[in-house]
């Protein structure tokens, strides 16, 4: 059991409603005209407490039974084939907790938030990549699609969805079939006010600032758009899309197009019944017409990892109706080894992995050439001062990954090089392994490119093309950007969704939630390390509890991006911005313990400096926590005040050491963060070379009238300008 504690205990009455084989999903399978408000509140209404959601967080209990608590976690979820480990049970178990007051704050029903399944696919990209796997995901539906964001802006990535809801419509068309697509928003609206759920008129978003198809164009998709928002500060800030009851994808991203690095997970198995329900929720009406798929959960299906289950054997791909190139439908092989990598090995990996070594230049900004020996190994901060700890870190995951037998294919293997999938010219792959390959083939050099030019094409992709910045040297083989990152073939894992719902009064009294439970007990049980990214940092709860591990000899690592949503967050009571904190965090860490913060502002992997995000040139939106290395909760959710108090977010926690390898591995590839993005642990800010900071920075005050500049920000927010 070693020494893991945990506030609070866990009721019968949660245990019930969690071992029950009633939801939302499953009444709404019954009996299609109720609404999910209606089936919510006749499973769980009588539940609701009388106390208020602006009661005080957990606080520790005395004489609870640990091992009898950590049982009726246990109890609470439907674990598949493998028994979830003592960490993970240990915070799940404090998230269960926070429902015994109002089981809503889980944003799903309670019998479905502990659950298990597959990722077959991480992405740790830009948009557009992030982009193109949905629109793939999207022209293989065969009955419906479900797509939640929080912005939606026409844009590229826009247009990649739009143009295969199109293709869906024409596939539908030939099949004989209709499907239904519903979408839904927070854009905001004075409609809100008086109707926070809102269908939006065909006009809308047809409109130049969406430009979803008109109905007259797919005639074969039955398209419903819901624009939602809980006033006053209630954000409806999830990003995901449930296809078929088949698949799941969680993402950081809007649907809009930025700087940020991103990144999207794919989900299989019963785990796509969780993230179903909670669809169903944020739609909260009527569903008209309803879901086809309502009578189909994901736990009966099986799992199709790899394949759609009509791809043909070699890894085919479809080139899409664009008047070029072959026919809709047509099939060209992308199996073969002179087309990239096969399928095999993909999943598999070669017999024997190659060989990755970790070079590390020195930063462009220092006349001295790399140093020789040990040190060239070594993570560089701008001052000179390797970090050690992070460079173990990031290759563990490497060593994780290594003992998996996965390997990426690397770009540039490839001689001959397949179309990009581009809204100009859309390419259709039939199943993941064509995709990765599509994808890796993209990021190799075109001719008389650079390794290093060609990540900066792909980070430039709709915007800022032509961005060069203080370019990176080159990274050796086997350390190329890789965008989509394919898992092997893998039993089905414990895995929970840690959510919060939308709290709207601008206070800071909605706290108590699985999602800010699950994060303060991973660093509250945490033994080796916790590693964070997050464009913001600065939610109150989270200071001290970032502080406490550092003291405790935990090693935390903060991948933060420099200058995000600065103005905003000079709002009062908002937290202060990135650089402030920082310097507030290390400022207040003994020696002993500052040696276990590891505190980084983003660097783009083509670039030797973080760069502000005002600058709209290369930013992070990442939304990610890995503890110890096994247990890791990603999603929707930012480290700030909006996230923590008042936006409904989306989260899932797995517990697999596979993935979360490959996670710190792609993290430490698509990046470059650890070499030059490091903190000086006594000034508690980034210096260069020459002992200064970063261009456009605000500094670690706050200035004069800053809450003037944050109601700038705030507004920009609102309007989908701002970093959120």
């Amino acid at each position: 059991m070693g020494d893991l504690r945990a506030p609070g205990h866990i009721s019968e009455r949660v245990v019930e409603l969690c071992t029950s084989t009633s939801s939302v999903s499953a009444l709404l399978a019954e009996d299609p005209s109720r609404t999910p408000e209606d089936a919510w509140d006749r499973l769980y209404g009588k539940w609701k407490s009388e106390k208020s959601p602006d009661d005080d967080p957990l606080e520790e209990s005395s004489g609870l039974d640990w091992q009898d608590e950590l049982q009726r976690a246990a109890r609470c979820g439907n674990w598949g084939p493998a028994q979830p480990s003592e960490l993970f049970l240990t915070i799940y178990h404090d998230a269960l907790c926070t429902l015994d007051e109002d089981p809503s704050r889980a944003m799903v029903s309670p019998s479905l938030m502990g659950s298990c399944g597959v990722v077959p696919l991480t992405i740790i990209s830009v948009i557009p990549d992030i982009a193109r796997h949905m629109s793939n995901v999207i022209v293989r539906a065969e009955k419906e699609v479900f797509l939640a964001t929080n912005y939606w802006e026409d844009s590229v990535a826009s247009k990649f969805l739009t143009d295969a809801i199109r293709e869906l419509d024409r596939r539908a068309g030939q099949r004989g079939t209709k499907v239904v697509v519903k979408i839904i928003y927070d854009r905001g609206s004075a409609k809100q006010a008086f109707e926070p759920h809102y269908y939006v008129s065909e006009k809308e978003f047809t409109g130049k600032n969406v430009r979803l198809p008109a109905s007259q164009e797919i005639p074969n998709i039955d398209l419903q758009v819901m624009n939602y928002h809980q006033p006053i500060v209630g954000t409806f800030h999830a990003k995901y899309m449930v296809v078929d009851r088949k698949i799941a994808l969680l993402q950081s991203n809007n649907i809009q197009d930025n700087a940020n690095l991103e990144m999207m997970i794919h989900l299989e198995g019963p785990i796509v019944d969780s993230m179903y329900d909670v669809a169903l929720l944020s739609w909260h009406k009527q569903l008209e017409p309803p879901l086809p798929s309502s009578g189909s959960p994901a736990a009966r299906g099986g799992l199709g990892a790899w394949t759609n289950g009509q791809a043909s054997e070699n890894d085919g791909s479809s080139a899409g109706h664009n008047g070029e190139g072959p026919e809709p439908g047509a099939v060209t092989s992308a199996a073969s080894t002179e087309n990239g990598p096969s399928r095999d090995e993909i999943l598999t990996g070669p017999s024997k992995p190659e060989s990755i070594i970790h070079p590390r230049p020195t930063n462009k900004a220092t006349s001295s050439p790399p140093s020789k020996g040990p040190a060239h190994l070594r993570s560089e901060t701008p001052n000179g001062a390797p970090d050690e700890q992070a460079e173990t870190y990031l290759n563990r995951g490497h060593q994780t990954l290594s003992e998996t037998r996965v390997q990426n294919p690397s770009p540039g293997s490839s001689t001959i090089r397949l179309e990009e999938h581009s809204t100009e010219h859309p390419y259709y792959d039939d199943d993941i392994a064509a995709e990765v390959s599509r994808v890796q083939t993209h990021v190799s050099p075109k001719d008389g490119e650079s390794r290093m030019e060609a990540v900066g094409r792909l980070l430039d992709h709709s915007i800022n093309k032509g961005f060069e910045g203080d370019r990176a040297p080159e990274c050796p083989p086997g350390e190329e950007m890789t965008p989509y990152i394919a898992h092997p073939a893998h039993e089905p894992f414990p895995m929970a969704l840690v959510n919060r719902s939308p709290y709207g009064l601008p206070s800071h009294k909605s706290v108590n939630n699985p999602q800010n439970a699950a994060w303060l007990s991973a660093l509250r049980n945490a033994k080796k390390s916790v590693f964070i990214q997050s464009p913001t940092l600065n939610a109150e709860p989270l200071i001290p509890a970032i502080h406490d591990a550092c003291e405790r000899g935990v090693d935390v690592y903060c991948y933060i991006c420099l200058g995000y949503n600065d103005i905003g967050e000079l709002l009062p009571r908002q937290g202060g911005h990135n650089d402030m904190v920082a310097h507030k965090l290390y400022q207040s860490l003994s020696s002993a313990a500052r040696k276990h913060l590891h505190y980084f502002w983003y660097v783009a992997k083509d670039q030797t400096r973080p760069l502000v995000q005002a600058a709209k040139k290369r930013s992070c939106h990442i939304k990610l926590m890995i503890v110890d290395e096994h247990v890791g909760i990603q999603g929707n959710g930012n480290q700030d005040t909006q996230s923590w108090y008042h936006s409904q977010e989306v989260n899932v926690m797995i517990d697999s050491a596979e993935v979360c390898g490959a996670w710190i591995d792609g993290l430490r590839r698509n990046q470059n963060t650890h070499v030059y993005g490091a903190l000086d642990r006594e000034e508690g800010k980034w210096l260069d070379a020459e002992g200064k900071e970063a261009d456009g920075v605000l500094g670690v005050g706050k200035g004069r009238f800053a809450w003037t500049k944050g109601l700038v920000g705030a507004v920009k927010r609102v309007q989908g300008t701002g970093g959120f």
